[in-house]
């Protein structure tokens, strides 16, 4: 957080992410991060809910959380496939009991459920943003009318993404289509399997362009392989973002 307000300052807001195994190590990460400078608060499911959970847990997670600073919340919604994704229900009692949730990270992965965000949490009275973090199909999701998008991987194509959204609003789908090919050579290699490595991939494809100088990856994650990563410095080339090897 001290890095990233240090190397940004005043000139964006600066999102942290909350993601712990319980409730009260949340409530102190929360803390430090206001205390740090921190615009709003990203809140990652915790732990246990890999295992299911009720909704008054969701609640009291997000209003420890809430009360522990009083920056705007955004709910961290993982795909409906996992136990740790949050109902329509439950998201809807979440926004009535704790108004500070302000918008949604969206990874439902079901363009059905994911429209329904849409639809209804950003015509409410006081409405919550849907920010699309489905990077796979990232064209496809924007034109459902989200408000923006919040995905892992603008540490490398913010200006593709931000073009595409732009795009998006104005209905220029001609250039949308063409800014989504490009994206998509990017999303083929940082999505495939094991998704555990997308942000290792990432990274390495920050340091092909030069934007840091090593890869860092914490145990249990691993580095990938020589031949992955000149997958992404090819993947690079074809949507245009680095013009040749080095």
């Amino acid at each position: 957080m001290a890095i990233a307000r240090d190397e940004v300052g005043a000139k964006m807001p600066i999102i942290n992410g909350i993601y712990a195994e319980g409730s009260l190590e949340a409530e102190r990460l929360a803390t430090a991060a206001a205390q740090g400078g921190a615009s709003a608060l990203l809140v990652f499911p915790p732990g246990p809910f890999t295992m299911g959970h009720r909704p008054e847990m969701v609640i009291d997670h997000f209003k420890r959380i809430a009360n522990a600073s009083e920056l705007p919340l955004i709910a961290f919604q993982y795909a409906s496939t996992s136990p740790q994704s949050y109902s329509l229900e439950t998201l809807i009692e979440l926004l009535d009991k704790v108004p500070q949730v302000r918008a949604i990270k969206d990874w439902i992965s079901n363009p059905h459920i994911h429209n329904k965000h849409i639809e209804l949490l950003q015509s409410r009275e006081q409405p919550v943003n849907v920010l699309s973090t489905h990077s796979a199909w990232l064209l496809s999701s924007l034109v459902l009318g989200c408000n923006g998008l919040l995905s892992g991987s603008g540490s490398v194509i913010a200006d593709l993404q931000s073009q595409l959204f732009q795009a998006v609003e104005k209905n220029d789908l001609a250039s949308a289509k063409k800014l989504h090919k490009r994206i998509a050579f990017t999303a083929d290699v940082f999505y495939a399997n094991p998704w555990v490595d997308m942000h290792n991939r990432m990274k390495e494809a920050l340091v092909i362009m030069g934007k840091i100088p090593r890869a860092v990856v914490r145990p249990p994650l691993m580095k990938i392989s020589e031949s992955e990563i000149l997958k992404i410095q090819i993947a690079l080339k074809k949507c245009r973002i680095i013009k040749a090897f080095s």
